[in-house]
């Protein structure tokens, strides 16, 4: 039977919706060489993805095991009619069914967008009869001893379980189980005193001959201890060697990949790539990155390594992800048109000129049709690489992810929490509205700014009697030789650069012009298309409280918390601009009414957004951690205090949840000599054959996967 109910925040509905990923038709204008070296590149993104499990949680990678053996061993009308045989009901095979796609789509078994565990909605004597019938265990008894294993972590829900986090307030694979906040300051501080990214690392805490030992095990190939010391009482050691196996799997695919490569910038960035995973070498990645910011206008684009911080408890260490695609020529002009618009844009941002950047470095804007896109999460748009001292000084790029728009973005079931007439204006112009918000969000939302510096010599990137707009005094506080953005806001800056970009995005799309940028045309569609975007804004935050954490206190996705600080903003603008009130629905149960006085927009809302944006900007460029925490959380913040009972009216917005579609990607295949793409149906029977095509030899998986988990230890 099923275990819970619709609203269960810890399971995937048997309901749950899926869209396919659509490129056929992008994928097919490529010529030979082009479909060669995206399939090698989709490849190597594939088999780094499998990295993603073993950041996620101890118990992942087994899961996979488990999960995939089923369902590679027979096609899954197969194994549903052994199934059945034996007792399992449709309800519980459907459950199974959609367990297994979710665990795939998520790479593992907390959601890659919100954090949170989610478990089977089917029991487990239930979900014992499927392994035990399965024609992967008639072929490997030995499966039996992977359920024993897994059969208990799979489906508790301990209050630390239920979400990613550090020490008691969660689970995470980025440091060691017996590691909690003490332990990570000590790291970084560590990191400071030896100017180290966490990027590509995770932390080992272990004891020999009574002294504390942090082993900062980078992600390689290779496997070498690079430097021993010790440090305030402890003993630190950088190693290599995290990951080995698969990131081989990585190398001899992206070798191929440049085989095929269309230029010699192409070339030297998969080579840096390659000797990155390799040796474990971070610079590496950055040189890298520095090539691929050059290859503008690429037909095939792609990025791969460990890139966002979303999912390390303090903010520093980088998940796994792949991607490759193409080029949209037709749409990616509209948004060169913004790059080109851009040196008149910036100075529209609320904040003195001295806080931007010296110059704009001109990035490209594509937009693109996704091949692959390997990760815990497949999102709208991009703005990398994430390093600091690139962004800052040689470039970036941003890319807008069409077709997973379209697939993610779409609305057609009727929105919670709006009037009948914003749930119509919500219909017609979301994917318009969504389209300029990624665009202005990626592009003048994480490209702007800029971050006050001082070097070992003292020497400044600032004027040293640079006066702050917020005290109307010289600014106290800036970037010292080894702090980084990463370093200092730490478990704040994900959510807090995402919240600057956001709000940039409701900034600039009021600026007259800015929406035909996106080929939004006539009075009503640009009025229309403006309230949208700031209206989803807020519609955004009030769904997004299903991934705050009553156990913690805290929030479980960096979007979510940006979008409901951003709430907080407009509903204190006051003057009836934007409200939120409980009223009884149409089904006659609690439910949530928001409202924004769009004739209030430019008078009330913006100058609030504005006054906000200046904040959030003078704070990031200073380096003032202080400030910025204690005015993000009170805005973040989740309670039952004052007028609006947030905590309580998260169970109104659990029970009215909306799960989010699972996306399913093709696969593409050598035939012949020739790159072919296969496409599957939108089902849970589509996602797992995507997957058993994607993996079709579980032996040789296997194989590598035991190898990763042998030389991880046992230390989670």
């Amino acid at each position: 039977m099923s275990i819970s109910s619709k609203c269960d925040p810890f399971i995937l509905p048997d309901n749950q919706p899926y869209e396919i990923l659509e490129v056929k038709e992008a994928f097919n204008a490529l010529t030979t060489t082009e479909n060669l070296y995206a399939h090698y590149l989709a490849q190597a993104s594939w088999y780094g993805g499998l990295i993603v499990l073993y950041q996620t949680s101890p118990e992942s990678p087994d899961i996979f095991l488990l999960l995939h053996s089923l369902n590679t061993a027979e096609i899954t009308s197969s194994l549903k009619s052994k199934a059945l045989a034996v007792g399992v009901t449709e309800t519980e095979f459907i459950a199974f069914m959609v367990y297994s796609s979710g665990f795939y789509a998520n790479l593992g078994n907390y959601l890659g967008f919100g954090d949170s565990k989610f478990v089977p909605n089917l029991d487990k004597t239930a979900f014992e009869k499927i392994v035990n019938v399965s024609e992967a265990v008639a072929k490997n008894p030995g499966l039996k001893e992977v359920w024993v294993r897994v059969v208990s972590p799979m489906f508790s829900l301990t209050d630390r379980e239920k979400q990613l986090g550090l020490g008691n307030d969660g689970i995470t694979k980025y440091f060691s189980g017996n590691c909690d906040s003490k332990d990570s300051e000590l790291v970084n501080k560590y990191f400071k005193h030896k100017n180290i990214e966490g990027y590509n690392n995770r932390v080992i805490k272990t004891v020999e001959d009574g002294l504390t030992v942090y082993e900062i095990r980078h992600a390689a190939i290779d496997s070498a201890i690079i430097t021993e010391e010790e440090f305030e009482g402890c003993k630190f050691k950088v190693t290599t060697g995290d990951y080995a196996a698969l990131l081989q799997m990585v190398n001899e695919n992206l070798a191929q990949a440049e085989k095929h490569a269309s230029n010699d910038m192409e070339k030297r960035m998969i080579n840096d790539y390659i000797q990155s995973f390799k040796t474990g070498s971070l610079e590496k990645h950055k040189d890298g990155s520095r090539f691929w910011i050059q290859n503008k206008g690429p037909i095939v684009e792609t990025y791969i390594g460990f890139i966002e911080t979303y999912r390390d408890p303090v903010g520093m260490r980088g998940e796994f992800e792949g991607f490759v695609s193409v080029v949209n020529k037709k749409m990616s002009e509209m948004f060169q048109t913004l790059v080109d618009k851009s040196e008149e844009l910036l100075p529209e941002l609320p904040w003195p000129p001295a806080f931007e950047k010296d110059t704009f470095l001109r990035p490209d804007y594509t937009y693109l049709d996704v091949v692959a896109f390997a990760g815990s999460m497949v999102p709208s748009g991009i703005n990398i690489p994430n390093y600091d001292e690139i962004r800052q000084s040689e470039g970036f790029k941003n890319v807008s992810l069409g077709n997973v728009l379209s697939a993610k973005h779409g609305v057609r079931s009727r929105s919670n929490y709006l009037s009948d007439a914003d749930d119509q204006l919500m219909k017609k112009y979301k994917i318009s509205a969504y389209e300029m918000g990624v665009g202005l969000h990626e592009l003048l939302g994480h490209g702007s700014g800029k971050l006050f510096i001082k070097d070992a010599d003292g020497k400044a990137n600032f004027p040293e009697d640079l006066i702050n707009p917020l005290t109307d005094k010289p600014i106290e506080s800036w970037y010292n030789p080894g702090e980084t953005y990463d370093s200092l806001f730490t478990t704040l800056g994900s959510s807090y650069e995402e919240c600057r970009a956001e709000t940039v995005s409701l900034h600039l799309c009021l600026v007259p012009g800015v929406p035909q940028i996106f080929g939004i045309k006539g009075g009503d569609e640009v009025e229309n298309s403006i309230y949208i975007n700031w209206l989803s804004m807020a519609h955004s935050a009030i769904t997004g409280l299903e991934m705050f954490s009553p156990t913690t206190m805290q929030w479980k996705q960096a979007h979510m918390n940006a979008r409901f600080v951003i709430l907080g903003v407009m509903m204190e603008a006051g003057e009836g601009f934007c409200t939120v009130k409980q009223v009884t629905g149409a089904d006659g149960k609690p439910d949530l009414l928001l409202s924004m006085d769009r004739s209030k927009l430019e008078s009330v809302g913006a100058p609030a957004i504005s006054k906000f944006l200046t904040k959030l900007q003078v704070y990031k460029s200073t380096g003032d951690i202080k400030n910025a925490r204690e005015m993000y959380e009170a805005y973040g913040r989740v309670s039952d205090t004052g007028d609006h009972p947030w905590l309580s009216w998260r169970q109104i917005v659990l029970a009215r949840k909306q799960p989010r579609p699972i996306i399913i990607q093709g696969n593409t295949r050598l035939e012949d000599g020739k790159v072919e793409l296969t496409q599957y149906e939108a089902s849970p029977e589509g996602m797992i054959a995507s997957w058993r095509d994607r993996f079709g030899n579980i032996d040789e998986l296997a194989g590598i996967l035991s190898k990763v988990t042998e030389s991880e230890g046992n230390h989670w």
